[in-house]
């Protein structure tokens, strides 16, 4: 996707970098060899070559889709806008989330993400600590979290050698609405039969240790430094709140349920986070976004909106059956 030049005006308006009202972003599709070519009902999609296995959400090279930034990528909104979009106290400068929807038709790899210090070292700006949400599962459902206890690296290794790795893995069962925590360092695998809304840190490295005899590349030495042995992978029970569910609240990201039912302003959303960026994600049904210093936007299913944190009021209605999820970064204590 190219991006449009945004016009000096917008680019430079001191009233419009202080009130950046909240915009919806056009998807980027990313092709996967385990993906699906069908995306439908989930999006409106039917993939011409390689399958699909991730909508990616808010990526920063997604379009900008509503709003005086239209056509502009994502990415370049952030860095040139990064006080507006994220707030005056964040630690970055840059998009700090990448939101996808996964789509596994074959399983993925065994494979594992490193965390910051690692990928520093070998000179990535972050790592990638990461949730699964279940949108969706069948019978039967699965992921991989973490390897089971009293396994060494020689096993793993070993295992990875003679194709019995799956054997080491922690398998957990997935139903619908369930939240599994990835924390980096945690050996992992997604195999078929859920639509699971990802929310990660931005970055994409990963490290496959085992493909199931694809023809692609393997990263065994840096999988395995990058392995810990015990991390705090797993399931999340949900936390019920006053106004809203909160479904994992950990470094790098939050997620909430919230319920609109008759309608909720932009303050009752913000709770604690009155000057935090938000995005605002209609897994089911559809709602609308509006305010008295914007044009009203619909949020149809599986759309999702950008909240910067410098915009101005604002208000979201159910228009049918809307189940919304609000996504918000959550800094680190050493980072802030």
């Amino acid at each position: 996707m190219s991006a449009a030049s945004a016009s000096p005006a917008s680019s430079h308006n001191p009233t419009l970098l202080a009130g950046f009202a909240p915009f919806l972003i056009q998807p980027f599709l990313s092709a996967r060899v385990w993906g699906y070519r069908d995306l439908r009902p989930w999006f409106d999609i039917v993939a011409e070559g390689e399958p699909i296995g991730e909508v990616w959400l808010t990526g920063d090279q997604c379009a900008v889709a509503t709003g005086p930034h239209k056509g502009r990528q994502l990415g370049e909104v952030f860095s040139e806008f990064h006080q507006a979009m994220l707030g005056p106290n964040a630690p970055v400068n840059e998009s700090p989330l990448l939101i996808k929807v996964l789509f596994a038709r074959e399983k993925l790899s065994v494979q594992v993400h490193p965390d910051d210090v690692l990928a520093q070292k070998y000179g990535f700006p972050r790592g990638k600590t990461e949730c699964w949400y279940a949108l969706a599962a069948e019978a039967g459902a699965a992921v991989a979290a973490g390897i089971k206890p009293g396994t060494t690296h020689e096993q793993i290794e070993e295992g990875i050698r003679t194709g019995t790795l799956e054997d080491r893995l922690n398998i957990l069962p997935v139903a619908k609405g369930d939240m599994v925590y990835v924390d980096a360092g945690t050996v992992h695998a997604i195999w078929p039969g859920a639509i699971l809304l990802e929310t990660q840190q931005n970055c994409d490295l990963t490290y496959r240790m085992y493909d199931y005899g694809r023809p692609r590349e393997l990263h065994i030495e840096k999988s395995l430094e990058a392995t810990r042995l015990e991390t705090r992978a797993g399931k999340v029970q949900p936390k019920q709140l006053a106004d809203r569910t909160m479904l994992i609240d950990a470094d790098y990201f939050r997620v909430e349920r919230i319920p609109v039912k008759s309608g909720v302003n932009s303050a009752s959303l913000r709770g604690d986070a009155a000057t935090r960026l938000a995005y605002l994600f209609a897994a089911d049904g559809r709602g609308k976004i509006a305010g008295p210093d914007f044009e009203p936007m619909v949020l149809e299913p599986r759309a999702i909106a950008a909240v910067p944190a410098a915009a101005p009021e604002f208000t979201v209605e159910d228009l049918g059956g809307l189940d919304l999820i609000r996504i918000t970064p959550n800094w680190p204590a050493k980072a802030r």
